[in-house]
């Protein structure tokens, strides 16, 4: 074991019980959302530590130093949190919810996910609306793929909510878009291996076309993001995502597209060999450019939804234009 290992096992060996007297304060003002946040605040700056900061903020900017909590210590402070909360009412849950999606930090906001993850089967519109909420302002990727796990659970419980994914597709924000692939590939782990079966032929379609539709998108968090969703869904239905492997490469060589070539060489690693080796070998030569923009279908689309809406605005201004010198 590294030094730095010993040091770090040594901390939360030293704050365990203070991380569990932190949730414990915090399970008894479930109830009490306008004292559950300074508490919260107060508790994980008390945790922090000061050698875990560096590396938490190069993992992600979002991190900051004053909340920089190892992981065994916040699931020490989240364990009677949770209890509490399945002990409570949906309705509470949600209080405490919108307190916490409102937070400031992103550490903080996280604290709201497991209040979802309680009020979602019992009061689910509510829950989506703060679940929305929360996509809209997510600021990186840990925030986005920790809320992917409660999107993920209220598309297997209601499946008209694909459609909360999909108006994602086309939005402008990065990590709303990043957070289609998250969930998409979040999805197939809400089941149990021997469910997923479930998922044919409905599931797998609709998740490979949303993967379609991003493919060619220009952010490296989305790329990421597909990349893994298309490995996932392999496990789900591996001859139908070969072909769509098999769809991109073909596109990516013919429109010389590396956005589109990175994703796919990152997802063959749960492909076949012989599968795995031709697409390389078709893709050769093939590199991301950073600079270069979007290729995907729902960015095309999303360009073209705003010049038809710039141009019916430039109509609607001048009509009225025209109406205000007519009644001069």
């Amino acid at each position: 074991m590294s030094e730095a290992s010993a040091k770090a096992d040594a901390f939360v060996s030293a704050h365990l019980d203070e991380a569990a007297a932190l949730g414990e304060r915090l399970a008894d003002l479930t109830e009490e959302p306008e004292l559950f946040l300074p508490a919260l605040r107060e508790g994980l700056i008390e945790l922090a530590d000061p050698a875990y900061s560096d590396m938490a903020e190069r993992a992600s900017p979002g991190t900051t130093a004053a909340y920089a909590v190892r992981g065994p210590l916040l699931i020490a402070v989240q364990r009677p949190l949770r209890a509490a909360l399945h002990e409570g009412s949906s309705i509470s849950a949600l209080r405490l919810a919108q307190h916490l999606v409102e937070a400031e930090d992103r550490d903080l906001r996280l604290f709201a996910l497991p209040c979802l993850r309680r009020a979602l089967a019992q009061d689910p519109e509510q829950t989506w609306q703060l679940m929305r909420r929360m996509g809209g302002g997510a600021v990186d990727w840990i925030e986005v793929d920790s809320l992917a796990d409660v999107w993920a659970r209220g598309i297997l419980a209601e499946s008209f909510r694909w459609a909360e994914l999909e108006q994602l597709i086309y939005s402008e924000r990065t990590f709303e878009r990043r957070l289609v692939p998250a969930t998409l590939a979040t999805i197939p782990h809400r089941l149990p291996t021997a469910r997923r079966d479930e998922l044919r032929p409905e599931s797998v379609e609709r998740a490979l076309d949303m993967i379609g539709l991003l493919m060619g998108d220009a952010e490296e968090m989305v790329q990421k993001a597909l990349s893994w969703a298309i490995r996932e869904w392999t496990r789900v239905d591996a001859v139908v995502t070969a072909e769509l492997l098999r769809l991109e490469t073909d596109f990516a060589v013919q429109h010389r597209d590396g956005a589109r070539a990175w994703v796919i060489r990152d997802a063959l690693s749960n492909q076949p060999p012989d599968l795995s080796t031709t697409l390389r070998e078709q893709l050769a030569g093939l590199r991301r450019d950073r600079n270069a923009p979007s290729t995907s279908i729902a960015a095309g689309q999303a360009a073209s939804f705003a010049a038809v809406l710039a141009s019916s605005n430039d109509v609607v201004a001048a009509q009225g234009a025209r109406y205000t010198r007519s009644r001069a």
